[in-house]
């Protein structure tokens, strides 16, 4: 079930909660309840006594937390890394390893533990992740000052096998159904138990800035935004999805759009939603060389593999001026310069 933000960024419980009440109600014989929800901690345990109150049959709630990634949730959840179980009791447990057995024949450990430990499991993983993600984007904007380069900076980095090298590419901001929510949500458990999540605030406001970055940089670049005409390739907050959640681009070309500019986008899949955002205030083409003709600026935003090798030539002969903003350092900076291109990357030396 959706856990949803409100407006003071903890999780919104009721349609999860409804259900367990449903379940309460139907149950006939002993029941596991299985939570695969994103929930806040102690969830389990007022479902638990919620249902308690209702059903007329025993019954357990666990807590099964999902890792699945958009684009690759069949496969993840196939071939798991780990599975996190959080049981009350030794009867719900042996029924989970036994639901999972033919999961973890390759060996995935199965983490079984409280239930408030693996509703916290999910949110530190998450909030782990995004952290990450604002670290290396608040290096790159380093880079930018000291003249350094966050690529070289990231590989040498990540070769510390204490840090590794996944999510340390800086970019344009995270987005989607689950880092902004749940860092947001953990944040807002702490405040209840009276803790200051400093760190995490610092992660959540370095990504809201940084969704801004691409269109300070075309400000700066052009002066005023009024009457330029700008690309914006990707629209999804990710490959392989239609999903517009929290996505940069959204940010972006509402700052341009404020800023007087026009806007001409293209996405392989998320252009029907984007529609439903900006209706006619947007134009959408089929293909990302019509955004590209008569534009100022092309802005990529989502690094789709359809826009990792382009045909520059074609790019820049469509282009009124031809303005680069690589917000996800898909391109070669050397190599758009030797193109006659203006190339702004994140992080990158100039």
């Amino acid at each position: 079930m959706g856990t949803p933000e409100r407006d003071d960024g903890s999780a919104d419980l009721r349609a999860a909660m409804s259900v367990a009440h449903q379940i309460a109600g139907s149950a006939e014989r002993y029941t596991v309840v299985v939570n695969k929800s994103t929930v806040p901690v102690g969830t389990a345990a007022r479902m638990q006594a919620e249902i308690a109150a209702r059903a007329k049959v025993e019954i357990d709630v666990v807590s099964n937390p999902e890792f699945l990634k958009e684009g690759a949730a069949i496969d993840d959840f196939q071939r798991p890394d780990r599975i996190v179980i959080g049981s009350p009791s030794e009867r719900a447990r042996t029924l989970m390893a036994e639901l999972y057995a033919s999961f973890v024949r390759t060996e995935s450990p199965i983490y079984f533990m409280d239930p408030r430990s693996a509703e916290l499991t999910k949110y530190a993983a998450n909030a782990m992740l995004a952290a990450r993600i604002s670290f290396m984007n608040d290096v790159a904007m380093l880079c930018e000052r000291v003249g350094a380069d966050v690529d070289s900076v990231r590989k040498a980095m990540g070769a510390d096998e204490r840090i590794g090298q996944k999510f340390l590419f800086p970019g344009c901001g995270y987005g989607g159904s689950c880092f902004p929510k749940d860092v947001k949500a953990l944040i807002a458990t702490a405040r209840n138990y009276g803790l200051d999540f400093t760190l995490l605030s610092a992660v959540d406001a370095v990504n809201d800035r940084q969704k801004r970055l691409l269109s300070r940089k075309a400000s700066a670049h052009f002066g005023s935004l009024r009457g330029k005409k700008f690309a914006v390739w990707g629209l999804a907050f990710k490959p392989k999805t239609d999903d517009l959640r929290h996505a940069p681009a959204l940010t972006l070309i509402d700052e341009l759009l404020a800023d007087g500019a026009d806007v001409v986008a293209h996405d392989p899949v998320a252009m029907d939603n984007t529609r439903r955002v900006f209706g006619e205030r947007v134009q959408m083409v089929q293909n990302p060389y019509a955004a590209a003709e008569g534009a100022d600026g092309l802005f990529l935003v989502t690094e789709w593999n359809e826009f990792r090798q382009p045909d520059f030539a074609r790019i820049k002969a469509a282009m009124r001026q031809p303005v680069l903003f690589d917000g996800r350092n898909i391109w070669n900076p050397a190599r758009m310069r030797e193109l006659g291109f203006t190339y702004y990357g994140v992080g990158r030396s100039s």
